[in-house]
């Protein structure tokens, strides 16, 4: 990667014609095309974003949106400090990296090296694969989710994440066969910084990451009860108006970044310059992961490695509670875009990007959709509709101790219910023999050779097969 130090910029800029040369570059009002993409939380009556751009290391457009706090009448501006969401998660893998390249630990080690807490599988889980979502570990909030504690039912803490993952008896797949998306490697590595430095965390990554680059307004939600001053409120839609919707959780490294626009630009251009970390660090931080198979993905140390319209991207979107978050990198553009919300019905991917298109301008390649052409009519798949009788057999109480939770499922008229203490009704769906579908996922119930039902099996997208006893 090139650094920045080695770029004509520098020699233009003694000379008075970078700012000359930046403007010819920009789209012709950029600003207003923001303020257009923005229009809806640009009211006082909403909450709203904070925007903040930079070409060449310089800030060239900083505004905010709409409100941080309704109650107290208090508007966003570009210093209005929010949470940052999964955004957070590459300062997490740069607080690893700085700990790889100083000797204190690999990336090939075995997670267990540190955690002991972590279960011993038939193959290990090793840091590498937790930086880029390929470990198999299933993730901690989903498992909470399904006992009825999910992430905005109480307040967790780092104990009990490695609770919840000491009770895991299975990884969703064996380490590096594929890519899942997984909070719980990324609060992993949270802790393991603090063992490995003898230090918290968010101590570590302040002395040595965020005070060296200049990061002033930058700190972890490590006590969601602290005060922190200039901090948004974040909210959700709901009818008539908005709610109040902030994480009520300690837990970080996955998410739980507090921070301002300008503070991520000053971060994305360290990652283009390496002024902290050098330039292994940057390698490190921008090597993407390979699966066992040999096919190398999009991710990388926290970090999205693509393209968009044909111009390459290195990015990350960010959703906690009611905060969203966007944080791109155009490298052959010099160009970076943060944007941070304090209202859930953002898309942080679309509109980043659709604020990043009004500063990238003709690099921006859109390619046509193609005309759809009429497909030939799908398979037909048998409705399935089990009578009462059928549905019989899979009533009883299923006990999982990973999720250490208990579902009962009866017969309801001619339909299938599933009840968790102490009282949540789920309807299930059926959608082919003996699998049904419902509010935790999808639910598969399993036969013993005698055709007794004697377990059942769940997935979500960030859970595969937790197994349920029958009792």
């Amino acid at each position: 990667m090139t650094m920045r130090t080695e770029r004509l910029f520098l020699p233009l800029l003694s000379l008075g014609v970078l700012p000359a040369l930046l403007a010819a570059q920009q789209p012709a009002d950029p600003a207003g095309r923001v303020a257009a993409i923005l229009a809806r939380w640009d009211t006082r009556e909403s909450p709203g974003c904070a925007v903040g751009v930079a070409r060449a290391g310089q800030t060239v457009f900083s505004r905010a949106y709409g409100m941080a706090d309704l109650e107290h009448d208090v508007p966003n501006e570009p210093g209005t400090i929010f949470e940052a969401g999964s955004v957070s998660k590459q300062f997490t893998a740069a607080a690893v990296v700085l700990l790889a390249l100083e000797g204190k630990l690999s990336l090939d080690d075995d997670v267990r090296k540190y955690l002991p807490e972590v279960p011993q599988y038939e193959r290990p889980v090793l840091i590498r694969h937790m930086l880029n979502h390929t470990s198999g570990l299933r993730d901690w909030g989903s498992v909470a989710g399904i006992a009825g504690w999910g992430r905005s039912a109480r307040a967790h803490t780092h104990a009990h994440v490695l609770d919840i993952v000491s009770r895991q008896s299975a990884l969703n797949f064996p380490p590096g066969h594929e890519y899942s998306y997984s909070n719980t490697g990324f609060n992993l590595l949270a802790i393991l910084v603090d063992r490995v430095t003898g230090m918290p965390f968010a101590e570590f990554t302040r002395q040595r990451m965020f005070e060296p680059l200049g990061m002033e307004h930058t700190s972890w939600r490590d006590d969601y009860t602290r005060i922190v001053k200039g901090r948004a409120a974040a909210y959700r839609s709901r009818q008539n108006g908005f709610a109040t919707d902030r994480a009520i959780e300690n837990v970080h490294g996955n998410g739980g970044l507090l921070t301002t626009v300008g503070d991520l630009l000053i971060w994305n251009e360290n990652l283009e310059t390496g002024r902290m970390g050098g330039p292994r660090f940057l390698e490190l931080m921008h090597e993407t992961g390979v699966l066992n198979s040999g096919r190398r993905i999009g991710y990388a140390a926290g970090l999205m490695v693509g393209e968009r319209g044909g111009v390459p991207e290195v990015s990350h979107t960010g959703s906690t509670a009611g905060y969203r978050a966007f944080l791109a990198r155009y490298p052959e553009q010099e160009l970076s875009v943060a944007l941070l919300c304090n209202i859930g019905s953002v898309n942080p991917g679309n509109v980043g990007r659709q604020i990043a298109d009004a500063f990238l301008g003709d690099a921006i390649v859109v390619a046509e959709r193609p005309e759809r052409r009429p497909a030939g009519a799908a398979p037909a798949v048998p409705e399935f509709r089990p009578r009462a009788a059928e549905l019989a057999a899979f009533a009883g109480e299923y006990h999982s101790e990973d999720a250490e939770t208990t579902l009962t499922i009866e017969v309801v008229g001619d339909e299938l219910i599933a009840r968790r203490r102490p009282a949540t009704r789920m309807p299930l769906t059926p959608v082919q023999p003996d699998a049904f579908d419902g509010q935790l996922g999808l639910i598969r119930f399993i036969r013993d050779p005698s055709g007794r039902v004697v377990e059942l099996s769940l997935r979500q997208s960030r859970v595969y097969d937790m197994r349920f006893q029958r009792r």
